[in-house]
């Protein structure tokens, strides 16, 4: 049985028991103001990205210092890597496809409020209780979701511990992660750049340390109700 906990204490430059994975969500995009589902398809970041990108680098630099990123190679987390990257001193960043959002099959590149009229069996997978309902077009489900999400966790934080390291991906990836730590926990929103800090001692015991946090965001704009990072993620 897994050991689980959620602590918001500080966090150690010095845990040779652990890795101390910080998990960050892209910038915004486009696509994230209009509510259009994005899925595996390949955005960018828009200029308010940009900014929450270099606004969180700025934050992580002043922080206990990674060893490296991990990003999704979809171009929104990459670009977010980059930028956070060159804030933290130049640091290599390895893009590692598992890091990817959930793959939405045939809703990708729809306007999710469109959906239930324009993709009705897609949609009607999309909101099964069935966690096994794959979705149309390729779609994963929200089991193979979890499963791809914590099995890439394991193994950055096996690879690594002892050190602190940065993962950028997605809203509905860190959101498997959270139900991973808190199995009978509500996660809320995950808003762009957020900053999440995950503690894994081993194939059987982690700790959630830090949870959604977007306080580098404080005095800047973001959006509250910007789409994704939550169960209709994508």
């Amino acid at each position: 049985m897994a050991e689980f906990s959620i602590n918001n204490g500080s966090h150690s430059s010095s845990h040779p028991d652990y890795a101390e994975i910080v998990v960050v969500r892209h910038g915004e995009t486009a696509w994230n103001t209009t509510a259009k589902i994005q899925g595996h398809l390949d955005v960018e970041l828009n200029e308010n990205g940009r900014q929450q990108a270099a606004t969180v680098g700025d934050r992580l630099s002043r922080e206990s210092k990674a060893s490296v990123i991990y990003s999704s190679d979809l171009q929104r987390a990459f670009e977010t890597a980059q930028i956070i990257a060159s804030r933290c001193g130049g640091l290599e960043v390895v893009k590692d496809s598992d890091l990817r959002e959930r793959h939405l099959g045939d809703l990708q590149g729809h306007v999710f409020h469109e959906i239930a009229k324009t993709n009705p069996t897609a949609y009607k997978a999309f909101v099964s209780k069935n966690e096994d309902q794959e979705i149309p077009g390729g779609g994963e489900s929200l089991v193979q979701l979890f499963d791809r999400s914590t099995s890439a966790l394991l193994r950055i934080g096996l690879k690594h511990k002892g050190e602190r390291v940065i993962v950028v991906s997605h809203g509905g990836f860190i959101r498997a992660l959270y139900k991973w730590a808190c199995p009978n926990g509500r996660p809320g929103k995950v808003l762009n750049t957020c900053v999440s800090v995950f503690h894994l001692y081993g194939e059987d015991k982690w700790t959630l340390k830090v949870w959604g946090d977007v306080s580098h965001l404080s005095k800047t704009g973001f959006l509250e109700s910007g789409f994704g990072g939550d169960k209709n993620s994508g």
